[in-house]
């Protein structure tokens, strides 16, 4: 039986191209419910404070860099969404002395325009963010060397080196009203993808690469980094894809509720939890990653009442 069109944009997989049960079964969820989804290899974790929240988001960085060395050394992947975790990143390894000289870091994406990345001084730049926002906070005598920070640009071959002979420890991410991790959209309903999405072997055999931007995904940027404007908001970007995220001992996703709605975080967990990986909602391929870990803010979890304003 064919899959449903879209009832957002019909050229396109996503999530509403499921089939009801998932999506009832999925709208239904009690934050305690979602708990018990948890299973071997699925970890699911709910902070009461956002004071906790991001904390625990922080040291996430330090305990990965703190196992590194020279001889051995070690990264972690991090994203621009979720980004108040970076500031007290780099609070922490000045507190703590932490020497960052074989540590690594790995942007999650960039935007992607007239053929080139995002330059740093672009005011959506990721890069700027990343720097401002932690790197250039950390003390001189403790900081990365600029050979160890990695950020995507358009030509794909050094970026996607740098995930050899170094361990990533965590891939950090969010999830976006796509139910994306990166930038890692739903494809475009065409070709071969006509009538069907990807497999997910076929998904995960995706690399760094220029995406095109699911519509959602272009709109969700404009509400929460450009006031609303989609006119500001490059319509494709560089990614970080799933063969380097499966490089990752673990893949920690931080939801804090202002990124994606209540039904799209009980949606993916509900798919990881029950081994439901499927294209058209990209979150879920990660039910075959062995350790992922979703990380919630209570009160942002909130419930899928139908409710007029």
């Amino acid at each position: 039986m064919p899959r449903k069109l879209s009832s957002i944009a019909p050229d396109w997989w996503d999530y509403t191209t499921l089939d009801d049960d998932i999506i009832r079964a999925a709208a239904v969820l009690t934050p305690e419910a979602m708990l018990k989804l948890s299973r071997p290899g699925f970890k699911v974790v709910m902070y009461d404070t956002l004071e906790d929240f991001y904390l625990a988001e922080a040291l996430e960085y330090v305990t990965a860099w703190k196992q590194s060395t020279p001889d051995n050394p070690v990264g972690i992947c991090g994203p621009i969404g979720p980004t108040e975790q970076l500031p007290l990143v780099a609070r922490l390894v000045n507190e703590l002395g932490l020497c960052l000289e074989s540590a690594h870091f790995w942007g999650m994406d960039e935007w992607y325009l007239d053929g080139r990345e995002a330059p740093p001084d672009h005011p959506l730049s990721f890069e700027k963010a990343d720097r401002e926002l932690c790197f250039n906070r950390v003390r001189p005598d403790l900081a990365m060397p600029e050979d160890n920070l990695h950020f995507p640009k358009a030509d794909l071959a050094a970026y996607r080196k740098s995930w050899d002979g170094v361990r990533c420890a965590v891939m950090q991410g969010g999830q976006g009203d796509i139910k994306h991790w990166a930038f890692n959209d739903p494809p475009r309903r065409e070709g071969k993808y006509k009538f069907n999405p990807p497999t997910p072997r076929e998904y995960r055999k995706l690399t760094t690469r220029v995406v095109e931007l699911h519509p959602i995904t272009i709109a969700q940027n404009a509400r929460t980094s450009g006031g609303g404007n989609v006119t500001l908001v490059p319509t494709k970007a560089i990614t970080v894809g799933p063969v380097e995220t499966w490089k990752a001992d673990k893949v920690s996703i931080w939801q804090a509720g202002t990124h994606d709605n209540p039904f799209g975080q009980r949606l993916t967990t509900f798919m990881i939890g029950k081994k439901i990986p499927d294209a058209a909602v990209p979150m879920s391929l990660l039910a075959d990653h062995p350790n992922v870990q979703f990380n919630f803010y209570r009160k942002g979890i909130g419930n899928c009442d139908v409710e007029m304003h």
